[in-house]
């Protein structure tokens, strides 16, 4: 479409019908005018004239914590923050990006992918998705894209997966006449952090991402996950889903975030297993000794937390479908325990004295105890970064007054989950 036919189209009634679903009633003509920003930008930086649009979004893992690099089972939405780009087809061997939010402008040339020395960055992270397509047999071609986002960065919310889907989205778009499935894009991510960040990262963030609305995945068999949309509506329930950014993202933590696959399938190792979800929490238990010897105690701790998160998601899943909210949070507040206790990732030990994520959590469930109301746990890889706080809507005022007085103006934000995951803006509104 027409540059400037877009930046009407996006006025129409069916841009607003989908605005309306991606990002709520209220926020319809604000998410307007940055779309019409957007295509603006893109004009002054790019000669195409025919442009196409994408919206990506952030994700919330309201459970299963560190368990999908071992093959275990989460629940998880996508977000109302998202990540949003302007696109065309340049008919080249080049792929220029520029990145108004990091203030960033790079051309990648597909006859040369290869990966930085430093393997970071997100030039890296590109070429790691465009070598993915090719040995995955889809193709690739040259592409300009003028892209935003408003997914917090480095906190939990999955900013990197959200970039990563947005991508695949114009990929397939562009050059696979859109027959690609969420999954085949989440793989395609999860092997640009694997091979090209050296980041031992699962396929929970790609596919909440690609995926969109509440899921539940079961991640046993990774080459075909089995997802499931859950129906169900937290403001149903007069709740809504806080996300609190405690202040220091998670982005120099890699380390710290790859020792817990790495410390579980140690544990999974000493059976002759590759991934916890190949053995059993009995079995732990019963060799015990040998074990703690073999993997080391917090290795232990860890993958019991998985046995026992695998079971906690189930429990949510059954009390959401049977409309036992109180269960419900029961369990989020039993899953914050044990990613505290057990997993052991609401700080690093490298820096012991930071910690922000526990502090935030400290204030949260004094909060929480004194209203007898809620729950919170750690959100995404956690060490640093943000915590989640589910809340009944009469006491969302006053938490927020309360713990940005504590951690800052500006860092909490009220979510909802949208429908929608990785899409191609024009295509959505056109088929709805």
């Amino acid at each position: 479409m027409k540059v400037c036919d877009t930046i009407q189209m996006l006025e129409s009634e069916k841009s607003r019908k989908l605005m309306t679903a991606l990002y709520g009633e209220a926020a319809v003509d604000a998410n307007i005018e940055r779309y019409q920003n957007l295509v603006k930008s893109f004009q002054k930086k790019f000669a195409e004239e025919d442009v196409t649009l994408f919206s990506s979004p952030g994700r919330t893992e309201i459970s299963g914590n560190h368990t999908d690099h071992n093959h275990g089972k989460v629940l998880a939405g996508s977000i109302n923050l998202d990540c949003v780009g302007v696109a065309a087809k340049n008919n080249s061997s080049k792929v220029h990006i520029i990145s108004e939010t990091f203030n960033q402008s790079f051309i990648i040339d597909l006859n040369d992918l290869s990966p930085s020395d430093k393997k970071a960055g997100t030039i890296d992270l590109v070429k790691g998705l465009l070598q993915g397509f090719k040995e995955s047999g889809y193709e690739v071609g040259g592409f300009n894209a003028y892209i935003t986002s408003n997914v917090i960065s480095a906190a939990g919310v999955s900013s990197s997966a959200s970039f990563e889907m947005l991508l695949c989205s114009i990929l397939n778009t562009f050059f696979n006449e859109g027959r690609m499935d969420t999954v085949a894009y989440a793989h395609i991510g999860k092997y640009s952090e694997n091979v090209y960040w050296d980041k031992a990262s699962g396929l929970l963030d790609q596919m909440a991402c690609a995926v969109g609305g509440l899921i539940t995945i079961d991640f046993l068999e990774p080459a075909s996950p089995v997802v499931e949309k859950i129906d169900f509506d937290f403001s149903s329930q007069n709740h809504s889903l806080i996300i609190v950014n405690t202040g220091k993202g998670h982005a120099d933590l890699s380390a710290d975030y790859s020792s817990v696959p790495i410390e579980m399938k140690k544990v999974a190792e000493f059976f002759g297993k590759e991934v916890c979800a190949e053995i059993t929490e009995d079995e732990v238990i019963e060799n015990l000794a040998e074990v703690r010897e073999y993997a080391g105690d917090r290795s232990v701790l860890r993958a019991l937390h998985f046995f026992e998160e695998n079971k906690r998601v189930e429990a949510e899943v059954k009390a959401l479908k049977e409309g036992r909210f109180s269960d419900f949070l029961n369990n989020i507040t039993a899953s914050g325990n044990s990613s505290w206790k057990w997993l052991q990732n609401c700080f690093t030990n490298s820096a012991y004295q930071e910690q922000g994520i526990t502090v935030a959590l400290a204030l949260t469930e004094l909060f929480i105890a004194g209203k007898q109301r809620g729950a919170c746990r750690v959100h995404g890889g956690g060490f640093a970064g943000v915590i989640m706080a589910m809340l009944p809507n009469d006491l969302v005022e006053e938490y927020v007054a309360y713990i940005e007085k504590a951690l800052g103006e500006g860092n909490a934000y009220r979510m909802s989950i949208r429908p929608y995951g990785a899409i191609c803006f024009d295509t959505v509104m056109e088929e709805q």
